[in-house]
């Protein structure tokens, strides 16, 4: 299985890593592989993939777009699934689903979607982006749920094992 991600500060690709290595879980007979989206992975060899991509200004990232545009066909073929991360703060905020979600799961018809929240390190931030955290008062830290994470990598995988065996699996959203 193929997770991918587009992150811009690294903690995408962390919650994409956490994914993988819930995904490959001991009982789970799969294996769990992550490639950052800019290196533009082929998916026709795996069996099902799982998309994400850090979200600014309430869109996803240009890459994972990129990405889910040049490989539309091989991504509809097979089991697929998205994730957005971005939220900050406890609660997360925004609340709000990344604009652009909509076309792409139109195009791709994913299995499901989930937002994650994300970090917020200043240390990381280009100077545009500080101005940005400061004046919208964005509370820094890391938010991320990693139980949740793995959790739904452990359902995932539950449900790509299910389909390999003909059981169920879960409706499509947006269909």
């Amino acid at each position: 299985m193929l997770v991918t991600a587009a992150t811009r500060h690294g903690a995408t690709g962390e919650i994409a890593v956490a994914l993988a290595q819930a995904i490959e879980g001991a009982d789970h007979r799969i294996e769990g592989v992550f490639f950052p989206v800019a290196q533009r992975p082929d998916p026709r060899p795996f069996d099902a993939v799982v998309l994400g991509s850090a979200v600014y200004a309430g869109r996803w990232q240009e890459s994972a777009r990129d990405f889910a545009t040049a490989y539309a066909g091989s991504l509809r073929a097979r089991p697929l699934w998205l994730f957005s991360s971005g939220p900050i703060g406890a609660p997360p905020f925004p609340e709000d689903e990344p604009y652009d979600l909509a076309p792409l799961v139109q195009t791709l018809r994913p299995r499901g979607h989930r937002t994650f929240a994300g970090r917020l390190d200043r240390s990381l931030l280009s100077f545009g982006e500080r101005a940005m955290a400061t004046a919208m008062r964005a509370p820094l830290g890391d938010f991320c749920d990693w139980d949740a994470i793995r959790a739904w990598g452990d359902h995932i995988a539950g449900e790509v094992l299910a389909g390999r065996t003909g059981q169920g699996v879960s409706e499509r959203i947006g269909d």
